[in-house]
């Protein structure tokens, strides 16, 4: 049985093809990007602050 080919992905920072060495990324450059964001917390969660009960 063959292996189905892989759908094409594109880079979550360049949009190029994303190349099978570095996938999801097309290069090391946008891997290191990447990196770069979540080190410096520019990637973010939104979330609810906490409701304040009283005790």
């Amino acid at each position: 049985m063959a292996d189905a080919p892989r759908p094409t992905l594109r880079c979550p920072i360049c949009r190029r093809v994303a190349a099978e060495a570095t996938r999801p990324f097309c290069s090391e450059r946008c891997a290191q990007v990447d990196l770069g964001r979540w080190l410096t917390e520019s990637y973010a969660i939104p979330a609810a602050p906490p409701e304040q009960t009283e005790d």
